[in-house]
């Protein structure tokens, strides 16, 4: 196996920013995230949101395409509430995401940028490029 060490930040958003993420489910989502990175090889720092969106901090081995990587976690997690959730609704992410690399000794910030995402929107101390999942 060979050593490596990336660090990336990835946000994407629920179709048309829609409040989809109910309380209710929110950690579950949370953990079928999780569980997917781990399946792909990757490591899970942190996983957050709101009812619109979600954060996720993860090391993903190169062996793996990014696009491939978000590509899975995201059709896995839609997959799990659509089908273990089962919400009056159905549930679906946007196309896009966002997605920035960062160093390790950045890492317990960007962590707790994630884990705290309902007191940052709220607080209006969203930092945009962790924000940002489109050039527009």
């Amino acid at each position: 196996m060979s050593y490596w060490r990336l660090f990336y930040h990835f946000v994407w958003s629920t179709k048309y920013r829609e409040p989809l993420i109910a309380q209710h489910f929110e950690q579950s989502l949370y953990n079928a995230v999780a569980a997917k990175v781990i399946d792909l090889g990757g490591i899970a720092h942190a996983v957050g949101g709101i009812a619109d969106h979600i954060h996720l901090v993860a090391s993903v081995p190169p062996k793996i395409a990014l696009s491939t990587f978000i590509g899975q976690v995201k059709g896995n997690s839609s997959h799990f509430v659509n089908h273990e959730i089962r919400p009056e609704y159905k549930f679906a992410w946007q196309d896009g995401y966002g997605v920035v690399s960062f160093g390790e000794r950045y890492l317990g910030w960007v962590v707790r940028y994630a884990h705290n995402q309902a007191q940052h929107h709220e607080q209006g101390m969203i930092v945009e490029r962790l924000e940002r999942t489109s050039d527009s």
